[in-house]
């Protein structure tokens, strides 16, 4: 029931007052958010995604995409069993399609496409399945992209630099997580907080517990005013790291795979070799 208390219709004139007449400054307008917030005529997630929406205005393609390191490609040239094979052990829904370079992108497969293909038994040909690929620079705004990607019913974009090499790519999935938070699917590990990726390398949530790391991967990292994985990334940066971010730790580089509201939720941490670690000194 909403209280009819004189101090709550004082505060609904003066919100609705400020809600019809334009804001003065982006400040002014996170300010009254926030007093709605505290005053619980907005909760806590509705106060997270008007901020998103806010700050999508003001971050580049370059923010969010996932690096041309990380891109999982489909070669033109790769048999059609292993094309499928990658598709299933990636659990991708899109690929872009290279012929023979990174920096060669000719289109973007669907798995969907794949799946028509191997359940109908038909004769594959990988190009005519293609779907156009669209090139964004890296430059460009993600309200702008979101806008696009909307528009032309697209939900992958290249991304490139002001050369015109391949930088990485982009999802509407990317641009919608930095609204609404991080996004987990059906293939997410969420029951598991220290998962092997590699060799010397694994995922770690960021809310595990320093003495935890430590015993599990032999890792000496010292607690200090915090207790998790997070808490120790953020205080080696000193704010709250993006996406792809890294710093190293102890012989250890940790890199930021998942933010979510300003919280560090996924770490990718890598063993470094002896030699890369006197090389750094």
């Amino acid at each position: 029931m909403m209280d009819d208390s004189p101090s709550q219709k004082n505060w609904l004139e003066r919100l609705t007052q400020f809600l019809l007449r334009e804001p003065e400054s982006r400040g002014e307008l996170v300010g009254i958010l926030h007093s709605a917030f505290e005053r619980h005529l907005l909760d806590a997630d509705a106060l997270a995604m008007i901020e998103g929406v806010l700050n999508v205005g003001d971050m580049q393609v370059r923010d969010v995409m996932v690096p041309r390191s990380r891109m999982d490609v489909i070669d033109l040239a790769t048999s059609h069993a292993k094309l499928i094979a990658h598709a299933v052990a990636t659990s991708h829904s899109r690929f872009p399609v290279v012929d023979g370079s990174v920096d060669d992108v000719i289109g973007i497969l669907l798995a969907k496409d794949l799946l028509r293909y191997a359940v109908q038994r038909q004769a594959m040909d990988l190009r005519s399945m293609l779907r156009p690929v669209v090139f964004v620079p890296e430059s460009q705004r993600l309200n702008v992209l979101l806008k696009a990607f909307r528009d032309q019913r697209n939900h992958m974009a290249i991304v490139v630099d002001e050369h015109g090499s391949v930088a990485g790519l982009v999802t509407i999935e990317d641009v919608i997580e930095q609204i609404v938070g991080d996004i987990a699917d059906e293939h997410d590990v969420t029951e598991q907080l220290i998962v092997q990726s590699g060799h010397d390398r694994w995922r770690v949530q960021g809310g595990v517990e320093l003495d935890e790391l430590n015993g599990v991967l032999g890792t000496s990292f010292e607690r200090g005013d915090f207790r998790t994985l997070a808490g120790l990334v953020i205080d080696r940066f000193g704010y709250v790291p993006r996406r792809g971010e890294s710093v190293v730790v102890e012989g250890w580089r940790l890199r930021v795979i998942r933010v979510d509201r300003q919280r560090v939720q996924t770490v990718l941490l890598e063993r470094l070799p002896q030699a890369v670690l006197m090389e750094s000194e």
